[in-house]
């Protein structure tokens, strides 16, 4: 009886550990979550080891491009047929939006490179032209979407969505005077190890 009631009570106390430290557990991690989530709206956030990259993403995108650019398929090498992206929450509605870019001599001129920004539904908000990565997203916003920094030769410019669009040649943009503010970066290509598609 005496070694039943023992077993009882450190079963007892092994379940309340246990408990305790879930809970510990749970609250650290929301911790870290919420912490992340103020520095990334601030654009402090380093993000640099968090992997976006999954394959429902990644057929996504390639579902998108196959269509976007149907008419330029039988022109591309297969050098030419791969992408990279980027997931970014432009409009704090809790999905991402995709920055897709493309290095290949097809995509890119003296002037920079093309790319597009997708809806978290494959769908496309805008096409972008002449445009050197990284893309800084910054801390303002028009629309309820984050304005952008892209670089275009060798000036940044502002880019402001107008009517659910961004503009697609940044050149034409705004240029941005000043120090390029710590805002968060998306596609940086070279500097980054991103995981490379075809299409």
């Amino acid at each position: 009886m005496k070694t039943k009631i023992t077993i009882v009570i450190c079963v007892t106390i092994l379940i309340l550990t246990s408990c305790q430290n879930k809970n510990e557990s749970k609250n650290i991690v929301k911790t870290i979550a919420l912490d992340t989530l103020s520095k990334t709206v601030a654009g402090t956030a380093d993000l640099s080891n968090v992997s976006a990259n999954d394959e429902k993403t990644v057929k996504l995108i390639r579902k998108q491009l196959l269509v976007l650019l149907k008419k330029d398929l039988p022109a591309m090498t297969k050098e030419d047929q791969y992408f990279y992206y980027e997931a970014f929450d432009l409009n704090n509605d809790n999905k991402n939006e995709y920055f897709v870019g493309f290095s290949s001599s097809y995509f890119c001129g003296s002037g920079g490179c093309s790319g597009y920004i997708l809806n978290n539904d494959g769908s496309l908000i805008n096409s972008f032209s002449v445009t050197d990565f990284p893309i800084y997203v910054t801390t303002s916003s028009t629309e309820k979407f984050s304005d952008l920094l892209m670089k275009s030769g060798s000036e940044f410019h502002l880019v402001k969505i107008k009517n659910g669009k961004y503009p697609s040649n940044p050149s034409v943009q705004q240029v941005w005077k000043g120090e390029v503010p710590k805002s968060t970066k998306v596609l940086e290509i070279n500097g980054k190890k991103l995981e490379k598609y075809s299409f």
